[in-house]
């Protein structure tokens, strides 16, 4: 029998509005209600199915009526903005994640309903330096790569997160930091990076990078959702791949520049409206993310079926299909 009703947060993005439609044919889901300030895509209002979309900001105290009138029991956070795509206003970005995230949280404590709580974070939590572990686990110290960015945005999210759970024992919750997702037609800032004819790259570094197909994200929140599988979980595919190889296997061609000159190239590129190349970006193509997946198998119960080289294959070779 049905037996859950969900909010899912920041359904006008690929990963929210693609759930919202999964869920919406789960029939272990008897109500999803979608909320963003703007609606998902035309083919994914268009098969809804048990579905429905509401124009709401997060931020505004109507969320907390809508959990409240629903009875919502399962609220899925997918509206933080990790890996934005483009520039945007970067105090913008940081008040949808942050603040959007506190009041969200905000209604959910004061929600009689609600008893599970699952929110999309990311692996940029861990940072990117030269002192950086070789393999991050869960319980690895949070060290954002800079001070302001999308890294700092989400060690602030899940720091909410975390005083969330502790002032609501009874709701169970499920935090997964994403490696940066992938699919033919998911838009985000390395994949326009990536897509450059001539892509610019620090001369003597070459960043691991993991990746993880939109299909296993999608896969771990409908079962975060249908199980009950509280805890943080690293989410990426297997393998890594160095930054020079996701370049030659992308079909483009890698400029190794002096680090100095990196920072005023990515200023350009942000200028020309091409990529925007943030520092935290810099600093994961410098010296790369590798995390473990290991209590993602053992504890969660599932392993992603795309490699992070598979993913990152599929997603070149279906934008070069549409192209």
């Amino acid at each position: 029998m049905p037996s859950h009703v969900v909010l899912v947060t920041g359904v006008s993005g690929a990963l929210g509005g693609r759930l919202l439609s999964r869920l919406g044919a789960c029939a272990d889901v008897e109500r999803v209600v979608g909320v963003d300030t703007a609606p998902p895509d035309s083919d994914v209002l268009h098969g809804l199915g048990r579905a429905e979309f509401a124009r709401v900001d997060i931020r505004n105290p109507l969320i907390a009526k809508i959990m409240t009138s629903a009875k919502v029991d399962t609220v899925v956070h997918a509206a933080p903005t990790c890996h934005p795509a483009g520039s945007g206003r970067r105090a913008a970005i940081k008040e949808a994640n942050v603040i959007g995230t506190m009041r969200l949280l905000a209604a959910g404590q004061n929600s009689p309903h609600v008893r599970k709580v699952v929110v999309t974070s990311t692996t940029a939590v861990y940072g990117a330096s030269s002192r950086s572990q070789a393999v991050f686990t869960e319980d690895a110290e949070l060290i954002p790569a800079t001070a302001t960015g999308y890294s700092k945005d989400a060690v602030e999210l899940e720091g909410y997160v975390r005083g969330f759970a502790r002032r609501r024992p009874d709701v169970q919750v499920t935090t997964f930091r994403f490696a940066d997702i992938v699919a033919p037609d998911v838009d985000t800032v390395l994949r326009r990076y990536l897509s450059l004819p001539l892509v610019p790259t620090g001369f003597g570094f070459d960043g691991r990078l993991q990746f993880l197909h939109a299909d296993d994200a999608l896969a771990v929140l409908e079962r975060a959702v249908t199980r009950d599988r509280p805890g943080v979980y690293n989410v990426a595919g297997a393998g890594v791949l160095p930054l020079s190889q996701a370049i030659r296997r992308a079909g483009h061609l890698g400029v190794g520049l002096p680090r100095i000159t990196m920072a005023p190239v990515a200023t350009a590129l942000r200028l020309t409206r091409q990529v925007h190349v943030s520092a935290d970006l810099l600093r994961l193509l410098n010296y790369g993310c590798v995390v473990d997946t290991g209590r993602l198998e053992r504890e969660f119960g599932y392993s992603p079926r795309w490699t992070t080289r598979e993913a990152f294959d599929d997603a070149v070779a279906g934008r070069r299909a549409t192209a």
